[in-house]
């Protein structure tokens, strides 16, 4: 099992888990990461300088060739290469529904990657959603079954709900969340937090079957884990009640991609 394998695990399990061992599992994770990132540097001796022209990338999307969408898996931490999800993505309005059935059973993860200035809607349960990259996004998110994965966002808003929320290098964010179990952040700043303040037609549903119709307080609960001191951390506030945005109906269906 690779690194990236135990990873995912961790993450799809930690609802389940306690925090102390949530901890201990991330914790064991980064030191493993870094261990073999020391080695790697020890064995494969760094490339002679040279003047070379530089190559232009390709702006990533879902029919990337394996080399592009690999890279994107390096920085998301978790294998996405088969993953369906919205990619490359600049000022447009992105909508997917999942549906019961067989897509439902299809769609087990869905990517956000590499998007600046979109609107994401979201309708329906899927089991994990993994996030990376996103300036200035909006992202309106129904019920995860299992757990969030985000990573690299800045100036972006958050509504969602999830089993287990984490969030790495968020900067400038706001989150509005329900969650089974305390949101963790990581290496991020200036991030605030409100209640879960979402609607779609059959919401209610979904959200009794993905066993989070309950509020249960968590979205103020946070988890800073690289803020190991006993008084409140800096790098997160809850957001006062009269910059919330209030109740956000995204029923409105029609993709506008």
């Amino acid at each position: 099992m690779s690194i990236a394998d135990l990873e995912k695990l961790v993450a799809e399990n930690t609802f389940s888990l306690p925090s102390y061992e949530v901890r201990t599992c991330l914790k064991t994770i980064t030191d493993l990461k870094q261990f073999v990132e020391q080695v790697t540097c020890e064995v494969i001796p760094r490339k002679k300088f040279s003047f070379k022209n530089k190559s232009t990338k390709k702006i990533t999307t879902q029919n990337d060739t394996v080399s592009e969408v690999s890279v994107e898996s390096k920085s998301l931490g978790f294998r996405v290469l088969d993953s369906p999800g919205f990619r490359g993505k600049g000022n447009e309005v992105l909508v997917k529904e999942f549906n019961k059935g067989n897509d439902f059973e299809e769609i087990r993860e869905f990517i956000l990657s590499d998007l600046t200035g979109c609107e994401v809607r979201l309708m329906g349960c899927v089991r994990a959603l993994f996030v990376n990259k996103l300036i200035d996004c909006k992202v309106y998110v129904g019920p995860i079954f299992g757990s969030v994965l985000i990573e690299e966002v800045t100036n972006c808003v958050f509504v969602m709900a999830s089993h287990q929320i984490r969030i790495h290098q968020a900067k400038g964010c706001d989150f509005y969340l329900r969650a089974r179990s305390r949101p963790i952040i990581e290496d991020s700043k200036g991030v605030r937090f409100a209640p879960y303040c979402l609607t779609y037609d059959g919401i209610e549903r979904d959200l009794e079957e993905a066993n989070l119709g309950e509020e249960t307080g968590n979205w103020s609960n946070v988890d800073d884990f690289k803020w190991l001191r006993a008084v409140q951390s800096p790098n997160w506030s809850t957001l006062p009640e009269n910059e919330c945005i209030g109740t956000v109906d995204i029923s409105n269906r029609d993709p506008k991609v």
